[in-house]
């Protein structure tokens, strides 16, 4: 058809744009062509250079760079580590696979490397369950600027890289033969270097044990696989019984009272900061001021809640430490309400770990105090409320157990009113690397504060029932905390080689009068056995021993207060 002379001429076209051309770069657009034992060897290597520079140092303190073997033995290391890798990675890696779980490691590495680097963390067993059964309000604390910075400086390159690769397909019989070639010489690459350097890895090996656990991430395969396969917090199919003879003895039954026993279970306080047992600052400024029992020396069962709190509860403890009869097994709480003690447990931390199942808990309710909680938090005054309520004399004798959130790092600072802050400047942040160590300590000296206040208003509060009830505080943290001494912070470093300031923690009694009477107990006795040392094992038989339960699980011998009724 002719044209019409008064259309516009038309355009030339525009040449089609080459499929996947985009505004990047034409070097990124080339495609990374590798085969899956190529990527492999990759990760391995990325994994020994960029993910364990904190075992690197911890394995080459106190060598010089100008010795001859340093350079011969740090270049084992990282030989050993990507072998290491590599093998660990060889069975798991299927082409589908290999890019989805490579990603996966890669980040899980980059948050596991923040950790150790930054807290000095060992990610044993232990540590991770206790990372699978941290609540959202824990876990949130933990992610800040810091570590998204670290994210994207260790693992934002990975991701980009690995998202450009294009695995090669290959013959299954081809590829198997590969990744059996593959496998052999990395177990020839993990094997030279330790023939080489047998004596100088023999040495780390036997006298810093627990290095292993900070060489990511085989520490995040071997831990989180034992973890899952031991799941702390599941309760047994069916509990082994402890103190199946259970009963009250002639003190319970002659008593003209009932008795009210309050058991708190602090959470990550230390011995070392503790005013009452002279730290330099007085951190318990109410507790002082009252009739209170002190004990300066006393030992925690484990460096974290998943460890401590099921093994104080347990009839055997650290003594004779076997964590899969502990969990299966009765605690405290179970002998005790079998004996007709009725037990209340009541939450503002993370749950009780087994010790209270079966038993009547209660968590608190953030929208019940809004003036104490922020909707995730509340803080450890709105306990008192709900020991007040159940307390009924027509229940007869009661052992109720508040478990706080104390000083629950790292947000220290808000474990603790404005009223509190005492102790300046303190860290307002829980990003501890932004503050300096002395910030660190006054903000978790200030949650010791608030712990001294809210134990002495239970203390003035059981005071006021002495009409209805004969009544009793014992307070014990589970476990301490590093602030910073030798680069660690926060808990949770294997019991072998935990510091002091992780397992030392403060115990405090307080009882009344109608209690040491009815229980025929000298306090001067208690007084001189605030200056020996005790542990966690002690808990479960003196607590028996207060409230007069008679069984055979009992031992006289870890009871306190045994030399001192008459």
């Amino acid at each position: 058809m002719p044209a019409s002379p008064f259309s516009a001429p038309l355009a030339p076209e525009t040449p089609a744009r080459p499929a996947g051309s985009t505004w990047l770069p034409s070097w990124w657009r080339r495609r990374l062509r590798l085969s899956s034992d190529q990527l492999l060897l990759a990760v391995a290597l990325y994994f020994a250079l960029a993910c364990n520079t904190r075992f690197l140092a911890d394995a080459l303190a106190g060598r010089t760079a100008s010795q001859p073997g340093t350079w011969g033995f740090a270049l084992a290391l990282v030989t050993m580590l990507a072998a290491l890798h590599a093998l660990l990675l060889a069975p798991l890696l299927h082409r589908r696979l290999a890019r989805p779980l490579l990603a996966l490691l890669v980040v899980a590495a980059a948050v596991a490397g923040h950790a150790i680097d930054r807290f000095g963390s060992y990610l044993d067993p232990t540590m991770l369950r206790n990372v699978l059964h941290t609540n959202w309000a824990e876990a949130r604390e933990l992610l800040g600027a810091d570590l998204l910075g670290h994210l994207l400086l260790t693992a934002g390159l990975p991701l980009l890289l690995l998202a450009r690769v294009e695995l090669v397909v290959r013959p299954w019989r081809r590829a198997l033969a590969a990744r059996a070639a593959l496998a052999a010489l990395a177990l020839l690459a993990l094997l030279l270097p330790l023939w080489a350097s047998f004596g100088d890895v023999a040495a780390l090996m036997r006298n810093q044990r627990e290095l292993r656990y900070r060489v990511t991430p085989a520490n995040l395969l071997y831990s989180a696989g034992r973890a899952l396969a031991t799941p702390a917090a599941a309760a047994p199919a069916a509990r082994r019984v402890v103190g199946a003879d259970a009963h009250r003895g002639p003190i319970a039954a002659a008593r003209s009272k009932p008795l009210l026993l309050v058991l708190v279970v602090g959470e990550t306080a230390r011995a070392a900061n503790w005013g009452l047992s002279g730290y330099a600052r007085q951190t318990t400024p109410e507790l002082a001021a009252l009739d209170v029992l002190n004990f300066r020396d006393v030992r925690a069962c484990g460096t974290n809640t998943e460890t401590s709190l099921p093994c104080m509860f347990a009839a055997i403890g650290r003594r004779d430490y076997d964590e899969a009869r502990i969990r299966g097994s009765d605690s405290l709480l179970h002998v005790a309400a079998r004996a007709g003690v009725q037990v209340r447990w009541i939450d503002n931390q993370s749950g009780c770990k087994g010790v209270c199942e079966g038993l009547a808990q209660q968590r608190l309710d953030a929208a019940s105090q809004p003036a104490l909680c922020d909707g995730d938090r509340c803080l450890d005054e709105a306990l008192l409320p709900a020991l007040q309520a159940g307390a009924d004399p027509a229940r007869g004798d009661q052992l109720v157990v508040l478990h706080m959130l104390g000083n629950h790092g790292p947000a220290y600072h808000a474990r603790y009113p404005a009223a509190l802050r005492r102790f300046e400047p303190a860290c307002e942040t829980p990003e501890l690397r932004r503050c300096s160590r002395e910030q660190i300590v006054n903000a978790y000296d200030n949650a010791l504060l608030y712990t001294d206040q809210v134990l002495a208003q239970t203390v003035r509060w059981l005071v006021s029932q002495q009409a209805r009830f004969d009544t009793g505080l014992v307070y014990l943290s589970d476990h301490g905390e590093s602030l910073g001494e030798n680069g660690l912070y926060l808990h949770g470093v294997p019991y072998a080689i935990a510091p002091d300031v992780q397992t030392r923690v403060p115990m405090v009694w307080w009882l009344s009068p109608g209690l040491l009477a009815s229980t025929g107990l000298d306090r001067g006795c208690l007084a001189a056995q605030t200056a020996r040392p005790w542990t966690h094992d002690d808990l479960f038989h003196t607590t028996l021993g207060l409230l007069d339960v008679r069984t055979t699980a009992y031992e006289p011998a870890l009871d306190i207060a045994a030399p001192c009724r008459h």
